[in-house]
């Protein structure tokens, strides 16, 4: 697939961050790459807090000082609350050449931990999956995966390290609001959380609303491969990309609904030799470059795809974009917001 699980709107950035009085200008969390910081955000919940996940339970006694994160969404969730992580992975997949990403930078400008300044966090690369070691060296007194793929081994050996909080449920399938809820209780801030969540979820609709074609719209997101008779694979409904396209009012296809009914994970194959059969009005993939969609358009498979028949056919080669909304958060939905919705409300005039 285009985005292996391992492997800008500025006023809305703007308004999901100062709306919930979080100031990130001067506020983070009390270290900083292990400095102090000054005009930092108490901790409004009482400790000890008790965050439940897949592994069981988490008890965190003291309001958390140094906090490392591992995967995606959860460095910037709690950049968004405040806190500023003492370790955080590289974005080596649609980053930029700091191994970052737009929204990220801004939030950590904002609160003077700029990357490449001496209060910004420790970057660990994840290429070959939890990086313990460099983890460690951060010395963090708690470790935030509420998204991410832990394996019950992972789990075990970052327990070693500190307390850690895992994901709910599915590896990779913890919905932005989930993991806002539950990081927000891990560092004490539940009510900035839900704050965050509210401010964000306003954003969103407010800038949907003004792409009226697009709501109640029938869609499909999936990667397509074209020349391949394996070449293409459906996101289900509890994977982060249908779930935005739902949040913005639009409708997950029948086919799909149906298809997922006996489906395990986040998304299914299906074959090439039916792809005539994933009805929708709409269809949302990712391409490497313009060359690829034009391929697809044209193969004899996948150009039977109604949706993509009939040029209702998103096909974005932005990787920023793409992580923006497959890893979504509240950064980097509303600064996914102005690039991406203008290209959908297109497809969907076309429907």
């Amino acid at each position: 697939m285009e985005f292996s699980r391992r492997q800008g709107l500025k006023l809305g950035l703007s308004v999901s961050l100062a709306a919930l009085g979080v100031g990130l200008a001067g506020c983070s969390t009390g270290t900083v790459g292990g400095t102090e910081t000054q005009n930092a955000p108490a901790a409004a919940d009482k400790f000890p807090v008790t965050v439940k996940h897949i592994y069981g339970e988490t008890v965190i006694k003291a309001a958390p000082q140094r906090v490392a994160t591992v995967s995606w969404v959860n460095d910037d969730i709690a950049i968004a609350l405040g806190v500023i992580p003492v370790g955080m992975p590289k974005n080596e997949w649609g980053g930029n050449e700091q191994g970052s990403v737009p929204w990220k930078d801004a939030a950590l400008e904002k609160a003077g931990a700029a990357i490449g300044t001496e209060k910004s966090p420790v970057q660990y690369s994840e290429e070959d999956g939890v990086n313990f070691t460099e983890i460690a060296k951060t010395s963090p007194d708690i470790i935030l995966a509420a998204y991410s793929g832990l394996t019950q081994e992972d789990y075990d050996k970052l327990s070693k390290i500190a307390p850690v909080i895992a994901f709910p449920e599915a590896a990779y399938g913890t919905a932005w609001q989930d993991s806002t809820t539950m990081i927000g209780a891990a560092l004490g801030r539940s009510q900035a959380a839900k704050d965050l969540i509210a401010a964000t979820e306003k954003t969103i609709a407010e800038q949907a609303a003004k792409y009226p074609a697009i709501k109640g719209k029938t869609f499909i997101y999936g990667n397509l491969e074209p020349a391949k008779s394996d070449g293409v694979n459906v996101y289900l409904s509890g994977d982060n990309r249908p779930k935005f396209l739902t949040s913005i009012g639009m409708e997950l296809a029948p086919v799909v609904v149906e298809a997922e009914k006996n489906a395990d994970g986040f998304f299914i194959p299906w074959s090439a030799e039916k792809a005539n059969e994933l009805d929708s009005q709409v269809f949302v993939s990712w391409v490497p470059d313009s060359k690829t969609k034009e391929a697809i358009t044209k193969d004899p498979l996948l150009g039977q795809i109604p949706a993509v028949k009939s040029g209702a056919f998103v096909a974005d080669s932005d990787n920023t974009l793409t992580l923006a909304i497959s890893a979504s958060s509240p950064l980097s939905l509303p600064w996914a917001l102005d690039a991406f919705l203008p290209q959908l409300a297109a497809a969907a005039e076309k429907a």
